[in-house]
C-alpha cells in the first residue's frame, strides 16, 4: 500500500516514462526528471535491476552527471538478500532522486517485493523524494502492474496477468511503448478487472509527470494514452470465458501530448499549454 504523507509534507514527484526516451540531443524527459530530484543538487540512485545487460546502470550514471546532477550511484540488487544491506538502505535515504531502469519488471518485483527496499522507496517518495522509471521500470511503480499480456486492441478475458508492483499509488496503472507495440487491449483487460484505477498507456520517448496534486503533465515527443473506467456502465468481465472478448461500455479516453494534463483526483483533462502549430 502507498505510504502515508506525514502532516505539513509533500509527496514526490512521480516519473513513469514509456521506454526509449532520448538520450542524446533531445534529453527533456531525464533533464525534468533532475530538475524534480532538486537540479544541481539532485542526489540520484540509478536501479539498474530489471536489466541484465552490464552497461545500462553505467550509462544512465553518465546521463545524469551530464545533465548536472551533483551525485549519482548505480545501486543493483542480485539477491533479495541484498535488499536487507544496512549500507545500502542508509545511501537511499539520502537520495533525493530514485531511478529505475528498463528490462524485466517481474525481475523487479521479484527480488524488490516486499523488502525494507521496496518499503523505503514508497517511504522516501511520500516525503518528497521524486521516483521515477522507464519501460518495465515504470511499470512496476503503482501497486497493481500489467506483468504480461497480449497485444491487440480487443478486450480479451484472461489476456492480461496482473501481479503486485511497488506501490507507490493505487490511482492508476501503468502499460508502457504503448502505440508501438499495440498495447490498447491489455490497458483495458487491465481495467476491467480493476475499474477503479485510472489506466496510463505511454509512447515510447514519452512521460508522465505526476506531481504531488495529484496532476499528471505530459513530456516528451509521443503521446499519453488515459483510460477511466469510473463510470462504465456495463462489464461483461465476469460471465465471459477464458480467450472471449469483452464488452464495456461507458470508458472514456484521452489522448494527452506534450503541456496537456489529467488529474487523477477530479478526474479532468486540460490541452495545458500545448505548442502551436509550426509554419
Amino acid at each position: 500500500m502507498p505510504s502515508k504523507v506525514p502532516e505539513g509534507e509533500t509527496r514526490g514527484w512521480i516519473i513513469p516514462i514509456g521506454g526509449a526516451e532520448n538520450k542524446e540531443n533531445d534529453r527533456h524527459i531525464l533533464e525534468r526528471f533532475v530538475r524534480v530530484s532538486g537540479g544541481a543538487a539532485a542526489d540520484i540512485v540509478v536501479i539498474p535491476t530489471a536489466s541484465r545487460l552490464h552497461e545500462t546502470g553505467p550509462r544512465y550514471e553518465r546521463l545524469f552527471r551530464d545533465i548536472g546532477a551533483a551525485r549519482v550511484e548505480v545501486m543493483d540488487f542480485d539477491t533479495r538478500r541484498d535488499c536487507h544491506e544496512a549500507g545500502r538502505l542508509a545511501r537511499l535515504s539520502e537520495a533525493s532522486g530514485i531511478f529505475f531502469t528498463g528490462g524485466n519488471q517481474l525481475r523487479l518485483t521479484t527480488l524488490l517485493g516486499g523488502t525494507p527496499v521496496a518499503k523505503l522507496v514508497r517511504m522516501r517518495n511520500a516525503h518528497g523524494v521524486s521516483v521515477g522509471g522507464t519501460s518495465a521500470g515504470a511499470g512496476i511503480l503503482s501497486e497493481h502492474m500489467i506483468a504480461f499480456g497480449d497485444e491487440g486492441s480487443s478486450v480479451i478475458s484472461g489476456s492480461v496477468r496482473l501481479a503486485p508492483g511497488l506501490g507507490l499509488t493505487n490511482r492508476f496503472i501503468i502499460d508502457q511503448h504503448f502505440r508501438q507495440r499495440d498495447r490498447l487491449g491489455r490497458l483495458l483487460t487491465a481495467l476491467a478487472y480493476n475499474p477503479f484505477a485510472i489506466g496510463i498507456g505511454l509512447d515510447e520517448d514519452t512521460a508522465a509527470f505526476i506531481g504531488p496534486d495529484e496532476t499528471v503533465e505530459v513530456e516528451g515527443s509521443g503521446g499519453v494514452t488515459i483510460v477511466d473506467a469510473s463510470n462504465v456502465t456495463y462489464s461483461s468481465m465476469d460471465i465471459v470465458s477464458e480467450g472471449q472478448p469483452v464488452c464495456m461500455l461507458g470508458l472514456q479516453v484521452h489522448i494527452l501530448v506534450a503541456g496537456a494534463t489529467f488529474n487523477l483526483h477530479t478526474r479532468q483533462a486540460s490541452p495545458g499549454t500545448l505548442p502551436s502549430r509550426k509554419e
